[in-house]
């Protein structure tokens, strides 16, 4: 449905021209949505696929184990979008403090973004309410160290900002006035907590995020918060247990679409086939999670049949082999700490770990002391849609 509009313009200037600002109307959408038809199969088979990840977290031997790595993958994605070249591989080195030529500034956003993650989701699970005040927080995380610093970590802008173009003037699309971006993410806010308007939490979801990137509130970070916002409210809602949900690849792998959608959300009021778009991504990106975790247990149980058939150094390489499950890439004095095995011990285990038998571990520095070691297959799991140009 084309509604028209969903805002006004707001005539502004900036830096000594008139330019023509975005303001968008509160949520929900008038006419209300037509959720029926084609619509409903849809928000049916999204909220079938939430389900059934949200029941995999169950199944799964060690669910924290499965999502150590997967908020990191999904930290690598959200910030590809925005350009930087780290991969996941960088990221878990960067942690080690041994990041042998990788990108430091593109790795310290793709490491503040983690922190971000877990501020928040800390947060919720002490069931702080999803907010403002907690929304400039995760911005104050994101943006603590790296390249968007001195963007006003934690604060909405008290600037104009704008998309595409080199000023305002000729830009693709311009936000809300600084002075009105309290006023609209006050009522983002509300919209956030209504019980009234009978909206399904997966709807609720795609128009929340249409309308944070409308209003971009801050000077740096909005793509990325405006993402992390899905799995948080998701979470909020209860409709996932664990943060398992992140359409960073879908939109990534469809880029031009995504832009396109919210142009028409904000030019024509076509919020169905945004919600079509956003649905869709939510059922796909659910069905990969859970095939995702089931083949990341089939991998684990393999390899565990593999090493029990080693003999008697079985038993401490199994240690070691858990441990790179939960942290895919590590050191031996790490290994060792966290074992409690003896160092020696643990360099027999990780050698056979690494033999051409089993190829079950790697090292990846090519130094002969401080060494770092991977589970590479493991990791090339985790990698899938994360490949750099």
């Amino acid at each position: 449905m084309q509604r028209g509009a969903t805002g006004r313009m707001e005539t502004t200037r900036v830096g000594g021209e008139t330019v023509r600002a975005f303001v968008p109307h509160p949520l929900p959408p008038v006419p209300p949505l037509d959720l029926t038809g084609r619509l409903l199969q849809r928000l049916e088979q999204a909220q079938l696929a939430v389900g059934r990840l949200d029941s995999i977290t169950t199944l799964l031997p060690g669910p924290d184990l499965f999502l150590y790595s997967y908020i990191r993958k999904e930290a690598v994605l959200s910030s590809q979008i925005e350009g930087t070249q780290s991969s996941l591989s960088d990221l878990l080195l960067f942690e080690l403090e041994h990041a042998p030529g990788a990108p430091i500034d593109d790795v310290v956003e793709v490491a503040s973004y983690v922190a971000a993650m877990e501020h928040g989701l800390a947060e919720l699970r002490r069931d702080q309410p999803l907010s403002n005040r907690l929304i400039r927080a995760i911005h104050g995380q994101l943006l603590a160290r790296g390249r968007g610093a001195d963007k006003q970590p934690g604060c909405f802008r008290s600037s104009q900002n704008w998309i595409g173009g080199t000023r305002p003037g000729n830009a693709a699309f311009v936000p809300p006035p600084p002075d009105l971006v309290p006023e609209c993410m006050g009522a983002l806010e509300r919209f956030l907590h209504a019980q009234d308007d009978g909206l399904p939490t997966l709807v609720r979801t795609a128009l929340a995020h249409v309308q944070f990137e409308t209003i971009h509130p801050f000077l740096d970070g909005n793509g990325r918060i405006g993402r992390l916002l899905i799995t948080f409210l998701l979470c909020h809602a209860g409709v996932l247990q664990k943060p398992l949900l992140y359409l960073s690849l879908y939109f990534k792998q469809r880029r031009s679409e995504y832009y396109r959608l919210l142009d028409a959300v904000r030019k024509d009021g076509d919020w169905e086939a945004w919600l079509l778009f956003f649905l869709d991504g939510v059922a796909q990106t659910a069905k990969s999670a859970v095939d995702t975790a089931q083949r990341m247990t089939a991998l684990f149980a393999a390899d565990r049949e593999r090493i029990q058939a080693i003999g008697r150094r079985a038993g401490s390489a199994l240690r070691v082999h858990a441990e790179l499950q939960r942290r895919p890439v590590a050191t031996m004095t790490e290994l060792a700490a966290r074992t409690g095995l003896a160092f020696p011990t643990v360099e027999k285990s990780v050698q056979a770990l690494a033999h051409d038998d089993l190829q079950i571990a790697r090292e990846v520095t090519g130094r002969r002391r401080n060494r770092v070691f991977a589970y590479p297959q493991y990791l090339a799991m985790l990698n899938e849609g994360t490949e750099t140009a």
